[in-house]
């Protein structure tokens, strides 16, 4: 029973339900409280009051009379009757000895009268008080008499000469407090249910994109397909649930990524495997007597198809490997401008090949923090890709710079150029632009893929530029100190 209820008040919507109930019927509480104290208490002082000052009228006259000296002055005992009906209550006299004088009951007369108010009145002081089990209010006031000094110099002197008391019913104070509460009961009751209705709504209002974007996240571990959810408005939660279809966008857009990827891998894979199957079935069609020269033509496609074979998986060894959060690079200071010039070294044979010349200008020697092997092999895809895709007496122009912070390589071509609506996706993998084109020459459609990665991993940035005819040019910026960041 107790996990249950754990579990249920620690459910957010539970938690906001409670939240505005609380809000709504507390605060409501503690003001009915409030204004039932101030009410009660202004009522009891305006009334005590009341009695005051109707009281302190007979109490100078009883004084004055002599009333207490006497006790036979029946026109002050009609004031003091007449005092106790209009306040519908009691009238007592009481001398400096707590003995009553007068009593409009006529039941204490004579009697000694010991109270505590009345006692404290006897030296001075003016008390009210109230019985609540008979919602009676009673006021004490001393009676003073001021003795005249014979003697000029001498202050007059005050003398108490006994206790007024005076006692009224204040029941209509309490009725008309049962009368208020039970309007608040009321009161409470309407805000208590709009609360619980209002705080049902926005308690499910808040926390059902978070249940929805539980229970696709279920669904993802179940390997069932998730879904956005749909907010509006309530700041936070709209973020969350932006952010959560923001998510679900980029894993499906990795998924997609990913079946394309196999599916591409599985074509680039199986197209040499199917060229060097129709070539060996072919091989063994033709029986002994073929020519030795048509036999050397298949054997040699064959292994070309082969280094094709081993192009590509290399490529996505490289890749893969490049892929893993947890990889390292192996940075040492190198002399970028030999590692160029190894590289063009390689190349050139290539080049010459193809009629395309290679030219290197270098501004300044160079030496950069960097993976020699992943940024040789991106510099070399840039290269080779410039050459490749290039026409019979182009150039292939590399520039090495530098400042104090990064080190700059630009290759650009006279090559064929990329179409402007896909200079945005070369760098995605096995996205090439000519396909046919690409296939003739042997591309896997990874190597910008691969270089862009090891660029990123150094910490730095490519950009692309291109006329479609006209050749190609892609800036490369590297820091020169490398940059250790989160992975």
């Amino acid at each position: 029973m107790k996990d249950f209820l754990y579990k249920a008040f620690s459910r957010l919507n539970v938690k906001i339900f409670v939240l505005v109930c609380a809000m709504a019927i507390v605060p409501l509480i503690l003001f009915s409280i409030i204004i039932d104290f101030v009410y009660v208490g202004q009522s009891i002082k305006s009334e005590s009051e009341n009695l005051y000052s109707r009281s302190e009228v007979l109490t100078r006259q009883v004084v004055t009379s002599g009333y207490m000296n006497s006790q036979s002055d029946v026109t002050m005992e009609l004031k003091l009757g007449e005092l106790a009906q209009l306040i519908n209550g009691r009238v007592m006299l009481v001398d400096s000895n707590l003995r009553v004088d007068y009593d409009s009951y006529n039941v204490d007369k004579g009697k000694v009268f010991l109270w505590e108010n009345v006692t404290r009145s006897a030296k001075g002081e003016q008390l009210y008080s109230i019985d609540r089990d008979s919602d009676i209010l009673t006021t004490t006031i001393p009676m003073t008499d001021v003795i005249e000094s014979k003697d000029s110099n001498t202050a007059n002197s005050v003398k108490i000469v006994g206790v007024f008391l005076a006692s009224g019913n204040v029941s209509y104070i309490f009725d008309n407090l049962k009368y208020m509460i039970s309007f608040e009961l009321i009161i409470l009751i309407m805000v208590a249910v709009f609360a619980i209705v209002v705080g049902y709504i926005v308690g499910n209002k808040y926390s059902t994109p978070i249940k929805d974007a539980s229970n696709q996240f279920n669904k993802g571990i179940m390997g069932d397909e998730i879904k956005s959810i749909d907010v509006m408005g309530y700041d936070e939660i709209e973020e969350l649930a932006s952010r959560f279809n923001t998510y679900v966008n980029k894993m499906e857009n990795i998924d997609q990524s990913r079946q394309e990827f196999v599916s591409n891998v599985s074509h680039e894979l199986k197209t040499p495997l199917t060229s060097m199957k129709v070539l060996a079935d072919s091989l063994i069609g033709m029986g002994e007597d073929a020519p030795v020269e048509l036999y050397r033509e298949f054997i040699n496609d064959i292994s070309q198809e082969i280094e094709r074979e081993t192009g590509i998986i290399n490529d996505l060894l490289t890749m893969v490997k490049m892929d893993k959060s947890s990889v390292t690079l192996n940075i040492t200071t190198v002399n970028v401008n030999e590692l160029v010039e190894s590289i063009l070294k390689r190349l050139r044979p290539i080049a010459e090949k193809q009629d395309v010349e290679l030219v290197l200008e270098s501004f300044r020697p160079i030496n950069a923090e960097i993976d020699e092997i992943k940024m040789s092999l991106a510099i070399s895809n840039l290269i080779e890709n410039g050459i490749k895709y290039n026409n019979p007496g182009g150039f292939v122009h590399i520039s090495l710079n530098s400042d104090h912070q990064y080190f700059y390589i630009r290759v650009e071509d006279s090559g064929m150029g990329i179409p402007e609506d896909s200079l945005d996706m070369i760098f995605e993998r096995f996205y090439r632009v000519d396909k046919s084109h690409s296939r003739e020459i042997g591309g896997t459609g990874l190597g910008l893929a691969i270089t862009h990665m090891a660029i990123i991993m150094h910490s730095g940035e490519i950009k692309v530029a291109s006329t479609v005819g006209e050749g190609t040019t892609f800036d490369v910026r590297i820091p020169l100190n490398h940059i250790e960041e989160e992975r």
